[in-house]
């Protein structure tokens, strides 16, 4: 199968969870025999076209026209993949199908869909409505509205858990058989070879301390300050623990404060921005991890966290609480509740056994769940649903318009027999 991924991150650039969801579905479609072409945007000193061992990757630059905002940069930037795409068709023949992510490449996949008659196979990672808890200004609701347009498109729509499934159906009011259920996955070898660095921890935090560790974004739907409120309670049950926070986000200065305000900012590390390597180290140095997020369709996160050992802390929210079970491979607590968090997270500190049955059945069901391989059979049969059903359409219109043609035809027939009846019968009473 020959297919077209649209998307605005792509690794090296990665902003969220669909860079790496896209980068290894790609890599597995390829060992499974398929051609791969990823069109996606330039960021740094990239090169413009990459073989990713077996990936044809082509990322292009924006328009030098500084935009007014962000849904205008994301325009242009859709101009940018539609003549880019549309020069590899004409150069190399057309694909079996186009699948795009998220509402940030829909008009390029709705334009190269109508010009080129691909169908579409979109995945919604998450909604603005979600993000938002609701549309609140014209910015929302345009995005949102693009994602309805995406949806509406798309001949199959994935999305990477039953709540997101639920979200879009009562948004979009999408056919239930039209969206496919099919988790995000995780390299299973992410972490072999990877021990606890000890010189690499205690940069972070003293020997005796416990580790508490988020990953992720610093924005609201994340719950950080949740995670932050809840720490006076943890640190008052278990003295000896440090929360490291790691990654960036617009939320930075906001809880740095947050921390001086309660106090506890020498119990608090932000680390910043932090490589993949550095990433799977902290993890092996982490004691607990803790996902609070308000909102998450999904939670890769969570499944590194699993993966590497570590007990986990999720939300009963969204995706995560899906994948966790309580107390039998990681803790819930409620979505928000501080308090809750602090009971999950003292819970996993005094009890070592439930930390040591946590950690296998964890690893157990990221092995069984969450592999790659399982994930891009699932993805393949929804571009062959997707490709059939418009191999169908499109012969039922041809069925049809021939139909109209016999019966314009046949009504063209019937007139002119009726015509020269009347000739006839005029003649004959002459």
């Amino acid at each position: 199968m020959k297919i077209l991924m649209l998307t605005w991150e792509y690794p090296p650039r990665i902003v969220g969870g669909i860079s790496r969801v896209v980068h290894d579905l790609s890599h597995k479609l390829v060992k499974a025999g398929n051609e791969v072409t990823v069109v996606t945007y330039k960021e740094g000193d990239v090169p413009s076209f990459e073989n990713d061992k077996g990936v044809k990757v082509y990322r292009v630059e924006n328009y030098m026209i500084h935009p007014n905002n962000f849904t205008d940069w994301i325009m242009q930037l859709n101009f940018c993949l539609t003549s880019k795409a549309s020069q590899i068709i004409r150069e190399q023949g057309n694909f079996d199908c186009i699948h795009a992510h998220d509402w940030l490449v829909a008009y390029s996949a709705k334009t190269l869909k109508d010009a080129f008659h691909i169908p579409i196979i979109s995945t919604i990672h998450a909604t603005e409505a979600g993000r938002n808890s609701g549309i609140h200004d014209d910015v929302q609701r345009y995005i949102n509205d693009t994602e309805w347009l995406l949806t509406y498109e798309s001949t199959e729509v994935i999305v990477n858990s039953n709540y997101m499934k639920c979200e879009l159906q009562r948004l979009f009011g999408l056919p239930f058989e039209k969206i496919n259920v099919i988790p995000n996955g995780i390299n299973l070898n992410n972490f072999n070879g990877i021990e606890r660095d000890y010189d690499f921890r205690r940069r972070y935090a003293m020997d005796n301390e416990k580790i508490i560790l988020y990953i992720g974004r610093l924005v609201y739907e994340k719950g950080i300050q949740h995670l932050i409120a809840a720490m006076p309670k943890i640190i008052n049950g278990y003295n000896d623990t440090k929360l490291i926070i790691g990654g960036k986000g617009g939320m930075y200065d906001e809880l740095k404060q947050q921390a001086r305000n309660l106090g506890i900012e020498n119990k608090i590390y932000f680390t910043g921005y932090l490589s993949s390597k550095d990433v799977q180290k902290m993890y092996k140095c982490a004691d607990i991890a803790v996902f609070p997020s308000t909102y998450e369709p999904f939670g890769i996160v969570t499944l590194e966290a699993m993966l590497a050992g570590v007990p986990t802390v999720v939300s009963d929210i969204g995706g995560l609480n899906e994948i966790v079970d309580h107390g039998v491979n990681g803790m819930k607590s409620y979505a928000g509740n501080s308090n809750s968090i602090a009971d999950s997270v003292l819970t996993l500190l005094y009890n070592h056994q439930l930390c040591n049955n946590i950690v296998k059945n964890a690893k157990t069901k990221v092995k069984n769940e969450f592999n790659w391989n399982k994930i891009t059979q699932e993805t393949y049969f929804t571009y062959e649903k997707a490709i059939c059903q418009t191999m169908a359409e499109k012969q039922a219109r041809e069925i049809e318009q021939e139909n109209a043609r016999k019966t314009a035809k046949a009504s063209n027939s019937e007139k002119e027999i009726t015509r020269l009846l009347d000739f006839k019968k005029k003649h004959a009473y002459a």
